[in-house]
């Protein structure tokens, strides 16, 4: 049995166990925390506010976290400054760190159920995904604990025989990273543990929606014996956010930027951190395209589909946004989709057997409802779907399939960040490839297509970061995960998620005798 499968295995026997009894259940949950962490110590805002976290399943609280303020992320950022310069983070061995994010790995791996029930109860998606999550964040850990150590310099070849190049890397300083929502474990750990792992302290700004997986991560970090500032984590509502973030940008005390978000909020920080030359690592909106040729497997392009749309309830940044669908096959492969949306279970993640939650909040259903009433209007159909199911809850919408489409509907311009798939009809490779470059965000894009020349050609023609050749999950520790044009600036991952967090310091040895 896999890992994943022997973990969903345990939380199954643990639901079952507990039944209704939230007593227990929140006995069990001992990680879940109501305090953000600062120097090592588990603080409340300044002013004294709280803010509610809900389940966007069921609407209810499940709990409350401080609502800080500039004032409090001013504290982080002296307190992360100060573990740099004053406490010697700057100075500790890639063996110490390396030992630390190994700690912070095992503690993870130890707690996952747990974390995947904090996940599923904050961000709505299923256990299985949750329990996904936690193997795919804690890998970065394991990553950079490795990555850590191989941090090397170099030595160069100089032009005068009496002199001696050499270039050194180091570690920034103090790096701000402001997470999103939809991944609220792997976004934090993809950024932290490579910053650490570097040398680099940091100050973490969760996404209001969902905290409590990062102050749980948190506490694990403070268990595995991370040194007083080294990671610290300002919590906040929507009213503070936009503040703090201009103050991480902004603060002379922090080096670095790192965030994952939308291409607006990002062109904002971007021009924020431009105040005082500040190192940006931006993770941004995409528009990703997904085109099946006619020499396609279907069954695999339809099940690449099913995975690159419906994680997350088609909330992540790499989902699949327009599909491109080659004449040939194109009634097929509706078809087949058809068939595997209408065996979807629809419903709480926490219950056994979902596989589609809530999506996020009121903002993102009723995007998703306009959207679609748009491409409506416009003269799109909707093959299957297209409606909130009310009798699940107020945030659950039905996935969906649309036709049809045309260059002046939002489904066709815009990336949805929901359950609904957008279907283009192409007849020749230059057509797709015109649509599917035809915008300014470059994520991910994906196709299929048995032809091995079309396979190099469309690669190497294809505008994105990331491509996913036949393939529909394309994430993983070892890749270098960025995009380019308006979607995102340096790569998060692979041994490259490094570099955003140190500098060459080049050293020239002269008059050498």
């Amino acid at each position: 049995m896999s890992t994943v499968l022997l973990a969903l295995s345990r939380v199954s026997r643990l639901q079952r166990s507990v039944g209704c009894n939230a007593t227990l259940l929140r006995r069990y949950m001992h990680l879940q925390q109501d305090k953000a962490f600062v120097n090592g110590r588990w603080v409340g805002a300044r002013c004294g506010g709280t803010f509610e976290v809900t389940n966007p399943a069921n609407g209810k609280v499940i709990g409350t976290v401080p609502d800080m303020d500039v004032s409090d992320a001013n504290e982080a950022i002296d307190a992360a400054y100060n573990a740099f310069y004053d406490k010697q983070w700057h100075n500790s061995t890639a063996k110490e760190r390396a030992a630390l994010l190994k700690k912070w790995f095992q503690l993870m791996e130890e707690n996952r159920q747990e974390i995947a029930q904090i996940m599923t109860a904050e961000s709505g998606k299923p256990i299985p995904e949750s329990l996904g999550e936690v193997t795919y964040g804690n890998s970065f850990v394991e990553w950079f604990a490795e990555e850590a150590r191989r941090i090397n310099g170099e030595i160069i070849p100089a032009p005068q025989s009496n002199r001696q190049i050499m270039l050194t890397k180091q570690p920034v300083g103090v790096a701000g990273l402001i997470t999103p929502w939809n991944f609220p474990h792997a976004m934090i750990t993809r950024k932290a543990a490579a910053a650490i792992a570097a040398g680099c302290t940091v100050v973490v700004k969760p996404a209001e929606d969902t905290p409590l997986t990062a102050l749980a991560l948190t506490k694990l970090a403070e268990k595995a014996g991370f040194p007083k500032g080294v990671i610290n984590v300002v919590t906040s509502s929507r009213k503070n956010a936009a503040s703090i973030g201009e103050l991480l940008c902004k603060s002379e005390k922090v080096s670095a930027i790192s965030f994952t978000g939308s291409t607006e909020v990002g062109r904002l920080l971007y021009k924020q951190c431009a105040h005082g030359i500040k190192r940006i690592g931006l993770e941004l909106g995409g528009n990703a395209p997904f085109i099946v040729f006619d020499s396609a497997d279907l069954d695999k392009a339809v099940a690449g589909a099913m995975n690159s749309k419906f994680r997350n309830c088609g909330q992540t940044c790499i989902s699949a946004n327009r599909f491109l669908i080659q004449d040939g096959i194109h009634d097929k492969f509706i078809a087949k989709l058809t068939e595997k949306l209408k065996a979807l279970k629809i419903g709480d993640g926490s219950q056994e057997g979902v596989q589609i939650g809530p999506l996020i909040n009121h903002a993102q259903v009723d995007k998703v409802s306009n959207f679609v009433e748009d491409a409506k209007q416009k003269g799109a159909q909707v093959i299957y779907g297209g409606r909130q199911l009310s009798d699940k809850g107020t945030l659950f919408y039905e996935p969906t399939i649309v036709t049809h489409l045309r260059d002046d509907m939002k489904l066709y311009n815009e990336e949805i960040f929901g359950p609904v798939i957008s279907i283009i009809r192409f007849k020749t490779e230059e057509e797709a490839l015109r649509i599917a470059n035809g915008t300014q965000r470059g994520l991910a894009g994906y196709f299929y297509s048995s032809d091995l020349n079309q396979v190099f050609r469309v690669s190497r023609l294809l505008e994105t970061g990331m491509i996913g050749v036949n393939e529909g999950l394309i994430s993983c520790a070892e890749a270098a995960f960025g995009g380019i044009k308006e979607s995102g600036i340096g790569r998060e991952g692979s041994k490259h998620g490094i570099d955003e967090y140190v500098y060459i310091k080049y050293l020239c040895y002269g008059n050498l005798e």
